[in-house]
C-alpha cells in the first residue's frame, strides 16, 4: 500500500515542484499552493459523484459527449471554478505567473487522487503509464488555464476574453485527449503526437508568462 501511495503521489508532486520553481521572482507562499492543491484532492469526490449518476443512468450515450462533458467540461469547470472564485482575488495573486502554479496545483491534487485510486484498483504496474498520460495532462491544462487566468488579472483590456479562454482550452484540449482514448482502438499512435504538442504548448505558456512577469515588475518599478 505505501508503494502504490508513493507511486500516485510522486508524479504531481514532481510536475507541481517544476511548475512552481520556474517562478523566477517571487515563489508563492507553500501554505496556498499546497491549499488549492488540497480543493483539486476534494473535487474528485463530487465529480466521481456526479459522473457515476451519468454513467448509471445513461444520460450520456456518445462517446463525443462523454469525451467533452461528463469528462472534460465537468472536470475542468470545476478546477476552473476553484482558481478564479477562489484563488484569482487572493493578495498572494500578484503577478501573472501565479495563475500558472495555481492552475497546476489544483490540476495535480485532482489527478493525484484520482491517480491513488486508480492504482489502488488496478496495481502499481500501471504506475508509469498513468504518470506519463493522465497525470502530465492534468498538470499542462491546468498550466493552459493558469496562463489565461493570469493574463486576465493583469491585462488591462479583453479580461473578460482571456477569463473565457482559460476554460475554453483546457476543456477541447482534455475533450480531444479523452475522445481519442475513448475512439481510437490504436490510440497510442494519435496519442503520443498529441502529448508531445501539449507538452509544446504548455511550456511555450509557461515562457509567456515569465515574460509577462518580467513585463508586470518593469511597470511596478516605473512607478
Amino acid at each position: 500500500m505505501i508503494g502504490i501511495l508513493s507511486a500516485g503521489i510522486a508524479p504531481g508532486l514532481a510536475l507541481l515542484s517544476y511548475f512552481y520553481l520556474k517562478d523566477q521572482y517571487s515563489t508563492e507562499p507553500i501554505s496556498m499552493v499546497l491549499r488549492t492543491f488540497f480543493f483539486g484532492v476534494i473535487l474528485v469526490f463530487p465529480i466521481m459523484f456526479i459522473q457515476y449518476i451519468i454513467e448509471t443512468e445513461s444520460i450520456i450515450q456518445s462517446n463525443f459527449l462523454s469525451a467533452f462533458f461528463s469528462s472534460s467540461m465537468l472536470e475542468e469547470f470545476f478546477k476552473w471554478f476553484i482558481i478564479y472564485y477562489i484563488v484569482y482575488q487572493h493578495v498572494e495573486f500578484d503577478e501573472p505567473y501565479d495563475g500558472i502554479v495555481y492552475g497546476a496545483s489544483v490540476s495535480l491534487g485532482f489527478a493525484t487522487l484520482e491517480n491513488i485510486l486508480y492504482l489502488v484498483a488496478h496495481g502499481i504496474d500501471h504506475a508509469l503509464g498513468r504518470a506519463l498520460l493522465p497525470v502530465s495532462s492534468h498538470a499542462l491544462f491546468g498550466v493552459i488555464m493558469g496562463y489565461y487566468i493570469g493574463k486576465g488579472k493583469f491585462t488591462a483590456t479583453h479580461k473578460y476574453k482571456w477569463i473565457f479562454l482559460s476554460l475554453f482550452f483546457p476543456f477541447v484540449l482534455h475533450g480531444t485527449y479523452d475522445f481519442i482514448l475513448m475512439t481510437q482502438k490504436n490510440w497510442m499512435f494519435i496519442m503520443f503526437p498529441f502529448m508531445i504538442f501539449l507538452w509544446w504548448l504548455g511550456l511555450r505558456k509557461v515562457k509567456k508568462a515569465r515574460a509577462l512577469n518580467t513585463k508586470h515588475l518593469e511597470n511596478q518599478l516605473h512607478f
